[in-house]
């Protein structure tokens, strides 16, 4: 299955950039903007955010309410003070063999920036690998990363699977089955969610919202800094 999938691959494989460096910065800064969005939206933002922080020093260095302004829009904003904190302690200490001790890292994230920048022989398990092991039943090492991701993403579906251009399917025994609607995220339209993200733009814009319970949980994050009844950006 190896074989079967790297050959599919090396003819189909998506072209991101992230894909072309072996930057530990550049890759840590694209799976945590992955986390929680999808691949189309974080491109340009991936670019926007590297010319202007180039290198982990210079994120390092920046105030984290300038990071936050430039996180606005990719959701899950803590990703960004805990990029920071990350960055922060690769200036001081540099990488660690132990990725995970980093803010916000943890086993996967670790696992693809060893992988991908590293060169280790890590597998990092996201939704997509998992899925893909459990309905084949086989193993896979570190060299099958890439193209895990991309079958995952583009063929291996998590409820119709396209099986008739899979290939894999001829030695999968899950070939040509559906699966159940997995559960979906609580709806942001209406939510405390979003509440947060309204506050926190405002506050971005040099405004003061109404919302002192967004307030309050945003500063209990680090997003906001609140003192004499007006909420800022952190320095």
């Amino acid at each position: 299955m190896k074989q079967l999938l790297l050959a599919w691959f090396q003819e189909n494989g998506r072209d991101l950039p992230w894909r072309k460096t072996r930057d530990p910065y550049a890759i840590l800064v694209s799976e945590v903007m992955l986390q929680q969005t999808q691949v189309e939206r974080v491109i340009p933002r991936w670019h926007a955010w590297l010319a202007r922080w180039p290198t982990v020093e210079v994120l390092a260095a920046a105030s984290a309410g300038d990071l936050i302004v430039e996180w606005q829009g990719l959701g899950y904003n803590r990703r960004a003070l805990n990029l920071h904190r990350a960055a922060q302690h690769v200036a001081t200490h540099g990488w660690p063999n132990d990725l995970t001790v980093l803010p916000g890292v943890g086993p996967y994230t670790a696992g693809a920036v060893a992988n991908f920048a590293f060169g280790r022989d890590v597998l990092p398990v996201d939704t997509n690998v998992r899925r893909i092991q459990e309905r084949t039943g086989a193993g896979f090492d570190g060299a099958c990363t890439q193209a895990l991701f991309d079958l995952g993403a583009t063929i291996c579906l998590a409820r119709i699977p396209r099986c008739e251009v899979c290939p894999l399917a001829e030695a999968c025994p899950s070939r040509g089955r559906r699966y159940e609607p997995l559960r979906t995220q609580s709806r942001f339209e209406g939510s405390f969610r979003q509440r947060r993200a309204q506050a926190l733009r405002a506050v971005a814009a040099g405004e003061q919202p109404n919302d002192d319970d967004a307030l309050v949980s945003l500063a209990r994050d680090g997003l906001v800094v609140l003192a004499g009844g007006f909420a800022t950006l952190p320095g």
